[in-house]
């Protein structure tokens, strides 16, 4: 009985292994071979700054024409060019992007109504509402910093955090990661960023933060037109449209609260 047994399970072992052999040849789906040599030439780092889960979903994609030639944030213009050639197309330039925190209101500029004794991520202090006056600055818990795949990030004395540009690949986790929306990424050459994403105004503003800007389009008013506009509150900088950085120096001079961070930009008066 035992024997019997063991030759039916056996011969129904093989019944099955001969049908699965057959259905993976019959059904076999031929990879294009494009997607193994992009696999070749990307960093292999899973990022998602591309958009997709990974760098294999990237390469298929971008075979399929789903994700751009350019699109791995990681590999720049080089990794850009040898994708390209592997396409037979003509690769679009890479804008290089780095990270920059949008927020000032550090322990000595930004006024806090609570003592927060929970668990210590930022998203879990956004449920409750933040510890700050100002509900849409940075909470100060590291989700950024801890979402960082290149160690291009650490909290600051000042209770911010803290990029290290020449680490940073523009990937965009850091942006992902914050409840608030405090990271983002900017032109690696941008003369400046506004340290501020508050869409309130005047006193709303000024009452919680000494550095946050007050809605006053000052900035605006005094560059070349196109180069900062306002949407409500915010300004907003078109650094496509900036023909030369010194353009800018007048609204980081001008600016009553002096929320604009200084990047790239010599001989400024703040």
């Amino acid at each position: 009985m035992i024997l019997i047994s063991i030759l039916v399970l056996g011969g129904l072992g093989l019944v099955f292994g001969l049908f699965l052999t057959f259905s993976a040849k019959k059904f076999h789906v031929e990879r294009d071979p494009r997607i193994e040599k992009i696999l070749d030439v990307l960093p292999m780092a899973n990022c998602g700054g591309c958009g997709a889960p990974g760098c294999e979903p990237f390469a298929e994609g971008v075979v399929a024409g789903k994700y751009p030639v350019n699109g791995c944030v990681v590999g720049g213009q080089e990794v850009a060019d040898k994708i390209a050639a592997i396409l037979g197309v003509e690769a679009e330039a890479v804008v290089p992007k780095v990270a920059v925190v949008q927020c000032l209101g550090d322990r000595e500029t930004a006024k806090r109504f609570a003592e927060y004794t929970g668990i210590k991520t930022c998203k879990a202090l956004d449920l409750v509402g933040g510890d700050k006056g100002c509900v849409y600055g940075c909470l100060g818990l590291g989700d950024c910093v801890e979402a960082c795949l290149f160690d291009a990030m650490y909290m600051g004395e000042n209770g911010l955090p803290v990029v290290i540009e020449d680490k940073c690949t523009g990937c965009g986790e850091c942006v992902r990661a914050c409840p608030r929306g405090i990271m983002a990424l900017v032109p690696k050459d941008a003369p400046i960023y506004l340290g501020c994403v508050s869409p309130e105004r005047g006193k709303d503003v000024s009452d919680v933060c000494s550095k946050g800007c007050i809605g006053c389009s000052l900035c605006a008013r005094v560059v070349p037109e196109g180069n900062i506009t306002m949407e409500g509150y915010l300004p907003v900088i078109h650094y496509e449209n900036v023909k030369n950085p010194e353009d800018l120096k007048p609204a980081v001079e001008r600016c009553p609260t002096k929320t604009f961070v200084v990047r790239n930009l010599e001989n400024v008066n703040v």
